[in-house]
């Protein structure tokens, strides 16, 4: 099986190796550089249309079975705001699943650089005198003293995308 992801960013193609070896065997995980469409700090609905972007731009362009598009960003949900991941899987049959990693809160300093379109990896390669944070432990690893670790933050979103394509007869039904 092979599957695409929308990016050369080491640990998305990492976490996708991950999440899709817990259901099938041989997967072959290939990064490709693709362009979101969206802003280099996605903000809300954004963040689900780079992912989408990400995962049909491969769908069309490259050979495969499943194309995974994750797009990082931030959403204000209930007064409060939000980092996650938004991950939008196609399948060679252009069927769709989509997910999200968990959330987590941001503090408002940051928020306010996101807002200003400065991207959250850049944010905390500066807070962290860092280079390219966003390929390692992400903002997640260091919020969360390492606990989570952008990898696996992206993996959860990553199955939750999964999940119509393993119950393909509820998801995917025929309009019969």
């Amino acid at each position: 099986m092979k599957v695409v992801v929308g990016s050369k960013n080491p640990v998305k193609i990492f976490a996708t190796k991950n999440a899709f070896s817990h259901y099938f065997e041989n997967v072959e995980v290939v990064g490709v550089e693709v362009k979101s469409g969206v802003s280099h700090q996605p903000v809300g609905d954004e963040t689900f249309k780079g992912a989408y972007n990400r995962a049909m731009t491969l769908k069309n362009s490259v050979e495969g079975d499943f194309f995974v598009g994750i797009e990082g960003g931030v959403s204000k949900i209930s007064g409060v705001w939000f980092s996650f991941g938004a991950v939008c899987i196609v399948d060679k049959y252009s069927r769709v699943g989509w997910g999200t990693s968990p959330m987590f809160t941001l503090p408002d300093f940051i928020v306010e650089k996101l807002l200003s379109g400065v991207e959250l990896g850049d944010v905390m390669d500066e807070l962290l005198n860092d280079h390219n944070s966003k390929q390692k432990q992400g903002a997640i690893g260091y919020l969360s003293k390492g606990v989570i670790n952008c990898s696996k933050l992206y993996e959860s979103g990553i199955i939750m995308a999964l999940v119509p394509f393993f119950n393909e007869n509820w998801y995917f039904r025929s309009s019969d």
